[in-house]
């Protein structure tokens, strides 16, 4: 039930096995074939009943560069023109067009142009359909003249634009943009999922994936393991732990937060408040704001310091805790114990100054999660380049043998054997104040109850975002509207 993304590499690997099982032509033509179907399904929706909706007669217009995507384009293009619409390549380099698919589509009596045709201006702004064939996997952007000109001159189109395994200047691996990028309604993707199709949603529309019986990560000579993965619905309710007959209190997860302070007395409600609508079997406070706590939340057992907390399965620190001597203290304190232990907030900052901490928990293999924002995650791993999220998260990671979840549009969860997440939930409701501190109580919960920390981290982004849309749905705003929402 897991969404599962493959690097180029991979997804070559594959690719390769599937040729020399099928022969020359046959995964081009099933990726055709599967490209005028989404074409002439999306056309036929997006036209619907209203007069002149038939397909006959409709424009299409090919982006067609030199490798394979431009021969799948051109072969999709001639089954086009066999459903009555009429079709026009725009060729970036006729001489090295791909030769069958070229030949196919004249003797389908395809137009072809060359890219600077003084009338590729005029096609784009009156088709029903852009297809984007211009580059490949191979490519990395940003992209070259004329592929450049082209997809600036698509933007500006009305029609729908369809891109052909990704979208033209769009980083496969990484969902890097540099320059000028297709921007997709759909993207009909083969082999499997890329990673950049996940990371860069803005920019693929709709992305359908066709197999193309090429088994990625399953195939032989490949490898089962995949480069990114992301929770469904159903994944997440498989996870999502809940209690049994037997549990009690101190079975069913514990959890501990140590958070707030005299200048911050609401993240530490925030903090608990998401662990406690998680349900574990029960949470301690420790900190400045006990009786805050406890007067929202009175099944909350609470303290004034984590010395006095009792003893927990997991450790949320940071909230609010400011970054004083105290603050300092608190943190070197929960770090020191043999227990699960995620610092947000305030604790990142703190830990900047002192990953000697740290590392003695790396030494010791003690399991700790991090989930900076792209300023904390700067301030704690400030030699990581963020331009590109996904490796940076990733060396975060195996540099400071934490789980690293890098909170963003598509927030990232690394692990440091290198096992990455995507979180595929959320809304912009969610950028608000005390959001991440609802999420720091979410996943220490989730920590409490066993969970392996990726997987507690990963699962909590996911209900963190599903709990976003549905108060954005309510009309609910505030972070503490979050809570009630968490379980669906």
């Amino acid at each position: 039930m897991l969404i599962q993304a493959y690097s180029v590499e991979r997804i070559r690997q594959a690719e390769a096995a599937a040729q020399a099982r099928t022969g020359d032509g046959v995964l081009m033509r099933r990726a055709a074939t599967a490209l005028a179907q989404v074409v002439v399904a999306r056309l036929t929706a997006r036209l619907g009943s209203r007069p002149g909706s038939r397909l006959p007669g409709r424009s299409v217009v090919l982006l067609v560069g030199t490798g394979d995507n431009g021969g799948d384009a051109l072969i999709a293009g001639a089954l086009l023109r066999g459903r009555g619409l009429a079709v026009t390549a725009v060729l970036t380099d006729p001489a090295r067009a791909h030769a069958d698919g070229l030949a196919r589509l004249r003797r389908a009596w395809g137009r072809v142009v060359t890219a600077d045709d003084p009338r590729v201006a005029g096609l784009l702004a009156g088709a029903d359909v852009v297809i984007d064939g211009l580059v490949g996997l191979a490519a990395r952007p940003p992209l070259r003249e004329p592929a450049a000109s082209l997809v600036r001159l698509a933007v500006d189109s009305p029609a729908l634009t369809v891109a052909v395994d990704l979208p033209s200047g769009l980083h496969p691996d990484t969902g890097v943009v540099s320059g000028p990028v297709f921007r997709a309604d759909v993207t009909v993707t083969f082999g499997a999922l890329k990673p950049g199709l996940l990371l860069a949603d803005e920019w693929c529309g709709t992305v359908v994936s066709d197999d193309l019986g090429m088994g990625v990560g399953t195939a032989p000579g490949t490898s089962v393991r995949a480069d990114l993965l992301a929770l469904t619905d159903g994944a997440a309710a498989a996870l999502l732990p809940d209690p049994g007959r037997a549990d009690d209190k101190y079975t069913g997860g514990l959890v501990g937060v140590a958070a707030g302070s005299t200048d911050y007395p609401g993240a530490p409600v925030l903090s608990v408040g998401g662990a406690v609508c998680l349900r574990p079997g029960m949470v301690r406070y420790a900190g400045a704001q006990a009786k805050a706590v406890v007067a929202r939340w009175p099944e909350v057992v609470a303290a004034e310091s984590v010395e006095r907390a009792g003893r927990v399965q997991a450790w949320v620190v940071g909230p609010g805790m400011g970054t004083d001597e105290t603050a300092a203290a608190t943190l070197r304190t929960v770090l020191e114990q043999d227990v699960p232990v995620l610092v947000d907030a305030d604790g990142l900052t703190l830990l900047a100054g002192h990953r000697d901490w740290l590392d003695r928990r790396r030494a010791a293999g003690q399991v700790t999660v991090l989930t900076p924002h792209d300023r904390e995650f700067t301030r704690v791993f400030g030699d990581l380049d963020l331009t590109d999220r996904l490796d940076a998260v990733r060396r975060a990671a195996a540099t400071s043998g934490a789980v690293v979840l890098l909170k963003g549009h598509r927030t990232l969860v690394a692990a440091p054997d290198g096992t990455t997440w995507v979180n595929l939930t959320g809304t912009p409701w969610l950028a608000s104040a005390g959001s991440g501190d609802v999420l720091s109580g979410v996943i220490g919960s989730l920590l409490a109850s066993g969970l392996p920390a990726d997987r507690a981290a990963a699962l909590g982004a996911h209900l963190h975002g599903r709990a976003g849309e549905r108060a954005e749905r309510a009309g609910r705003a505030g972070a503490h509207a979050l809570w009630e929402f968490l379980r669906g």
